[in-house]
């Protein structure tokens, strides 16, 4: 008879930081490879445009990967080994997935406020015109038609120009080929995808949601069922026969998780069950980070409650505009309030907050000031510059510190 396996919880939060790549510090210098390795490790990188520190998924590979060129991300858009659409949210994923989220391309109508049939409609001689420009000159950016108020009306004075550009990319028409300054380019999907056909190569979108479970429970690694469609937005999802199925294929096993009850773990960690589990990495995580994107799932695992407040209106903020969670060997243990000064190369840290009943050790103080060090400095930072800081921490960290060359 098969006997459960038990974990604590400290087991379970290192096996999901296991699977995430955020257990241990990385051994060596990063490679090119890395970055897709770790995207595909990941599932799915979600993609946000606020820069007031490094863009979220540069900084999500930065956690795991540290110091490594930003142009890497957009050299593996480039060459077409990864490629952008909505999954989680706006996210790159993995060429070999693109069958995964094809239906929704096909369906768009069902994407909400992403895709708008009337709008299509209205549209649909400049449209098929900005369909045609593009095949016969090469892709384009949405900056490509702004032009100044008194220039006469015509192709380049477009105003719904970049409606229409979202329009046919959440349709599928469109594809984002490359990013220049973090600025979309959009060309046809008949020349980013030539190989794509949709009758040899279509799933239905049942297989696309099974398929993106298996990847949701790789991805996470450890899991409560209700934690999975969260992973690719999944709204109608048959969850019991895919687990009972995954069951049976010996994809996941359940498992007894002090605290949290039954859960299910991967396969893949199997092996990781029966060898010592430590966590040794501390890092400043993204709030767009998928070990923090499900609020719900941060607070039931790892104790963190936690919502990203950027839309927020100041006077309603608990904490501040773009807080990071702050990860130190398996667990979450502090946020910070930060701002890159990309002029006067320093990054300024407005506020940091331990969780409650963190212990200030002298492991955790030299960690997390070599974790956000490194962080400043990848950023080409020199120097750090606390506003605020716990009392617990004055005694230990000045209000500035400058960074080694």
């Amino acid at each position: 008879m098969n006997t459960t396996i038990s974990l604590s919880l400290q087991q379970a939060r290192n096996l999901h930081l296991a699977a995430q790549g955020l257990l241990r510090t990385p051994s060596k210098r990063a490679r090119y490879g890395d970055v897709l390795a770790t995207v595909r490790r990941m599932s799915l990188l979600q993609i946000d445009t606020i820069h007031v520190v490094a863009r979220s998924p540069y900084l999500v590979l930065f956690s795991r990967l540290g110091s490594y060129p930003q142009s890497w991300l957009e050299q593996a858009l480039a060459q077409g080994e990864l490629f952008e659409y909505w999954a989680h949210e706006a996210c790159f994923i993995p060429r070999e997935d693109y069958a995964l989220l094809r239906h929704r391309m096909l369906a768009p109508e069902r994407l909400g406020w992403k895709y708008s049939a009337e709008w299509m409609r209205e549209h649909q001689q400049e449209i098929a015109a900005l369909l045609q420009h593009i095949a016969d000159n090469g892709p384009v950016r949405a900056a490509d038609f702004a032009s100044d108020r008194g220039q006469k009306a015509g192709w380049w004075a477009w105003k719904p120009h970049k409606r229409h550009l979202e329009n046919l990319f959440s349709a599928g028409e469109l594809m984002v080929s490359e990013r220049r300054n973090f600025q979309r380019v959009y060309d046809l999907r008949t020349r980013v995808m030539p190989e794509w056909q949709d009758a040899l190569h279509a799933l239905s979108e049942g297989e696309a949601q099974w398929q993106m479970l298996r990847n949701s429970a790789r991805s996470l690694g450890i899991f409560r069922a209700a934690w999975l469609p969260d992973y690719y937005r999944l709204k109608r999802v048959a969850l019991k026969p895919f687990l009972e199925n995954a069951q049976q294929a010996g994809d996941i096993l359940p498992v007894e998780v002090a605290g949290l009850g039954e859960m299910w773990l991967h396969r893949d960690l199997l092996p990781l069950i029966d060898t010592p589990l430590n966590a040794t990495h501390s890092a400043v995580l993204s709030p767009f980070d998928p070990v923090v994107w499900d609020r719900r799932r941060a607070l039931e695992l790892f104790n963190f409650d936690y919502r990203i407040e950027c839309y927020t209106p100041e006077a309603k903020r608990k904490y501040g505009y773009f807080v990071l969670p702050v990860l130190h060997r398996g667990a979450i243990k502090a946020r910070l309030d930060a701002r890159m000064l990309r002029q006067a190369q320093q990054l300024v840290i407005k506020n940091f907050w331990l969780e409650p009943d963190v212990r200030v050790t002298a492991a955790f103080v030299k960690d997390i000031r070599q974790a956000i060090s490194h962080f400043a400095a990848w950023q080409e930072a020199e120097s750090v510059l606390f506003e605020q800081m716990p009392a617990a921490l004055q005694a230990h960290w000045p209000a500035k510190w400058m960074l080694n060359s």
